[in-house]
Order: structure tokens, then sequence, then C-alpha cells
């Protein structure tokens, strides 16, 4: 996905961070997707700051070794919406 397709689908950009708030049903499904993308994560050896409460997760994305978002951000977060589907 683009930078524009998701600030439409709910990320904010806050200077170099790209940034979210997913919600779902319960804590099962919130960490059933967090353990999804950690895989894709890995893989791809670029990994989010987040947070857990319950049903929410809160995403902040960026390219620490560059101080800036990259490309890897922005496919990270491509990943992260397919997964939440």
């Amino acid at each position: 996905m683009t930078l524009e397709e998701l600030l439409a689908a709910g990320w904010e950009k806050d200077g170099e961070v790209l940034a979210k708030s997913f919600k779902f049903r319960n804590f099962s499904e919130a960490f059933g997707w967090m353990a999804r993308v950690a895989l894709a994560a890995e893989k791809a050896d670029h990994h989010p700051d987040w947070s857990n409460s319950w049903n929410k997760v809160e995403v902040r994305l960026t390219t620490h070794s560059e101080k800036a978002l990259t490309e890897k951000d922005l496919a990270l977060a491509s990943v992260m919406e397919r997964l939440a589907g």
C-alpha cells in the first residue's frame, strides 16, 4: 500500500512515524494478530513499536536506523492491514 492508501485506512503520519490503533473483538484476537505480525516482522527484520491493552493494539512504525519513514514501514503497515482483514 502507498502512504496515501495507508492514511486513508486510518494510519496517521506524525513526523517520521506512522501510527494506528487497531481494535479487535477480544484479547485473543488482538494477541493472535500480534503473533502473525511478529512472524512477518521477524522475516522482514523490521519490528514495530507497539503495545497491547486487552482488545487494542497501538502501533508506531519508523525506521530507527534511518531516523525516517522508509519502504520497510509502509510494507509492514500493509501487512498489518492485510492481517487485520
